[in-house]
């Protein structure tokens, strides 16, 4: 008894330092079960070393004993921690202020707790996916221990709900909020509520996790529960770890599982009672290669069994409370149920006499209805006679009526079948009339449309004369311009030709000279100086028509010039000109199409005014259908059985003197004051009309006719 109330102080101690406890000022959550084990069935230390060694040999990487060496030290510095905390308060001597931050260093070791114990699950849980395929069963221990721990960090700094029923402290309240907060997870909310297994706010949460990590979206769906932390801090308190910065981190963490693929079956599992112990055998291996030590063996042994046996006694005490409480709820029960028992033999007891005094009550009603059962008997034998007698005058005035109803059968047939034509004829012009105003206004559209293209062929015509008028002033005026530089090219050509003419003569002259001097050197040796001298000047006149001619081949080289720019300006005013002939052809189209708009334009008023007397006839005919409407609108069909005199001549009707309807003003008339028929517009053979009526439509028609 002294070692196991030991280990459960110590498991009490260990627990906030631990971060796996429901948290300070916390209760256990009704749903949860926890398996009682016998201390006989607790490994020893041989065991777990021989437990140890073969998961050592398979080869764990340097990082995750780091992890694991990390873990150790923060759970024994938290123990140490919890210890302090709690020497202080049996002292008594501190305030409020040192419990406030006890409490809060005690919440940041927590965190630190499961933050570490999250990256080695997720270490472990990624390792042996990768050697099993990345797919994944829900009995796969790696995968199980994840959501252990996961939950743990859900359930940190959780607040407690207190109803009329309960305590209520459950992590599947902030869960709910994704669905709001992001439309995609309400597919999991939906599956999760319409399991019948689950009947617990923890079974529904875990059932929620397995379905966000086969969607492969469980990091996103708790990353929007972070982002909104104004919503988060109704369900947990200021430093629980979704509150703080160890959440962001986690769900960083959660990002590298969507790599695996889970495949988990809802169905058949009890999520509700399941045990939910960290096995820290799985992250604790023997570290005989790294160090070489036999001690640092057997501190993790024994390490291994006393949180093994610190979770059971926690989970012991526990359980023991929730008996006691499921105990004091029974013993409450069976009271109230003793007393509704009482109540019931009373109850019954009252009901048995009341059954003996109807039953007396029943054989009284029973004597009572006999004798009236008698006493009518006797008094249906004389009814039945009396009827006999009275039914064979009734047999015969039944069937009189039966003829007579015949024949009224037969004229409300016919009343009918006129009342169904008329109210055909009048929907008929209803919808003609419909047709005849929408064609109206169709064609006064058309009108308005025409009309302003008219306008606008006008405009354009208007345009087109302006511009025929402006090329034609241009053209006179570059055919004069032509003719003048006609003129001018004329004057040039015989300025040339008459100085070729000059060089022709000069050259001549200048050969004639030269026979000359040739001639006067052989006949006269003599003259020679003399000739020479005319010579000299032959050749200053020589020089002065050479400079003469070079002066006139300039010239004729300028009067080139000319000629080329006005043959340049003449191709120019020839494409002018060409131009001018295609908008005299545009003009002649525009012309014809001028034309053709006119023709149209006179059809189309011809055919408004065929139109327009078209519809001055429709209105006429739509007046004479309004005045028809109104007649009857204004006189109601009547009932046969409202009149029973003529209304003309007020006799009283009879079998011989029958009803006959007016089908214009719809009273009711004898024969002889109904005898004449015509054609009337909702009718299109003559039927029955009164004296009154014919002498009113003879009236109107023959003032219409005029």
């Amino acid at each position: 008894m002294a070692d196991g109330e030991g280990g459960c102080t110590a498991g009490r101690e260990l627990e906030p330092g631990l971060g796996l406890g429901p948290g300070p000022g916390s209760e256990l959550e009704p749903g949860e079960e926890f398996e009682i084990v016998d201390r006989s069935q607790l490994p020893g230390p041989g065991d777990l070393r021989s437990a140890t060694r073969p998961r050592a040999a398979e080869g764990w990487s340097a990082p995750i004993l780091t992890l694991a060496r990390r873990a150790t030290g923060n759970l024994s510095a938290s123990c140490g921690s919890a210890l302090r905390a709690a020497a202080g308060l049996g002292g008594g001597d501190s305030g409020d202020g040192t419990a406030r931050a006890a409490s809060k260093c005690q919440m940041m070791e927590e965190r630190a707790n499961l933050m570490h114990m999250m990256k080695l699950s997720i270490k472990v849980l990624l390792q042996s996916a990768l050697s099993l395929g990345r797919s994944l069963d829900a009995e796969h221990a790696p995968l199980q221990q994840f959501f252990v721990v996961m939950e743990h960090c859900l359930k940190h700094g959780l607040k407690v709900k207190k109803s009329f029923i309960g305590q209520n402290k459950s992590f599947f309240g902030p869960l709910e909020l994704v669905e709001k907060l992001c439309p995609e997870a309400s597919d999991i909310a939906t599956s999760v509520r319409n399991l019948p297994e689950l009947k617990t706010a923890v079974g529904r949460g875990r059932a929620w996790l397995y379905l966000a990590l086969m969607q492969k979206k469980l990091a996103d769906y708790l990353k929007v529960l972070i982002d909104n932390k104004h919503l988060l801090s109704e369900f947990y308190e200021p430093e629980a770890l979704m509150m703080e910065e160890e959440g962001m981190v986690i769900v960083g963490l959660l990002v590298g599982l969507n790599v695996l693929d889970a495949n988990l079956c809802l169905k058949g599992e009890d999520l509700d009672s399941q045990v939910g112990v960290i096995d820290f055998s799985l992250y604790l291996k023997d570290v005989q290669d790294l160090d070489g030590g036999k001690e640092h063996e057997r501190i993790t042994d024994v390490l291994d069994q006393k949180n093994y046996v610190e979770e059971l006694n926690r989970h012991l005490s526990c359980t023991v409370g929730d008996l006691q409480t499921k105990i004091d709820g029974l013993e409450k029960t069976n009271s109230k149920l003793q007393e509704e028992l009482s109540a019931a033999t009373d109850r019954i007891c009252s009901l048995q006499e009341e059954q003996q005094q109807l039953r007396e009550q029943n054989e009284l009603i029973r004597e009572r209805s006999e004798k009236s059962v008698e006493i009518t008997k006797q008094d249906t034998k004389v009814e039945l006679d009396t009827y006999k007698q009275t039914r064979q005058g009734l047999d015969e005035m039944y069937s009189d009526v039966w003829k007579q109803l015949k024949e009224e059968k037969k004229v409300r047939l016919e009343l009918e079948k006129e009342l169904e034509l008329q109210i055909g004829m009048k929907t008929e012009m209803e919808i003609a009339m419909k047709l005849l105003e929408k064609d109206t206004h169709e064609k006064q559209d058309t009108l308005v449309a025409l009309r302003q293209q008219l306008e606008e062929v006008k405009a354009i015509n208007l345009q087109m004369f302006h511009k025929a008028q402006n090329a034609e002033s241009s053209l006179q005026q570059k055919n004069e311009a032509i003719t003048s530089f006609e003129g001018k090219t004329n004057q040039v050509m015989s300025s040339m030709k008459q100085m070729e003419e000059r060089l022709q003569h000069s050259e001549r002259a200048r050969q004639g000279a030269e026979e000359r001097s040739h001639k006067l050197q052989q006949e006269l040796g003599g003259r020679i100086s003399a000739l020479q001298r005319q010579l000299s000047q032959l050749h200053e006149q020589c020089s002065s028509l050479e400079k003469e001619l070079k002066s006139e081949k300039e010239h004729r080289q300028a009067l080139q010039r000319e000629l080329q720019h006005e043959k340049d300006t003449s191709c120019l005013l020839r494409t002018e000109l060409q131009q001018v002939e295609g908008l005299k052809k545009e003009l002649r189209e525009l012309q014809d199409e001028k034309a053709e708009l006119q023709k149209i334009c006179e059809e189309q008023e011809q055919a408004l005014q065929e139109m327009g007397l078209h519809l001055s006839q429709s209105k006429l005919k739509m007046e004479d259908i309004k005045e028809v409407n109104q007649a009857l609108k204004g006189h109601a069909w009547l009932k046969d059985d409202e009149a029973t005199h003529c209304r003309q001549c007020e006799k009283e009707f009879s079998i011989s003197r029958r009803k006959h309807h007016c089908r214009n003003c719809g009273h009711i008339f004898c024969n002889t004051c109904s005898s004449n028929e015509l054609a009337l517009p909702s009718y299109p053979k003559p039927v029955r009309v009164c004296d009154g009526c014919h002498t009113l439509l003879l009236q109107r028609c023959s003032s219409t006719a005029s």
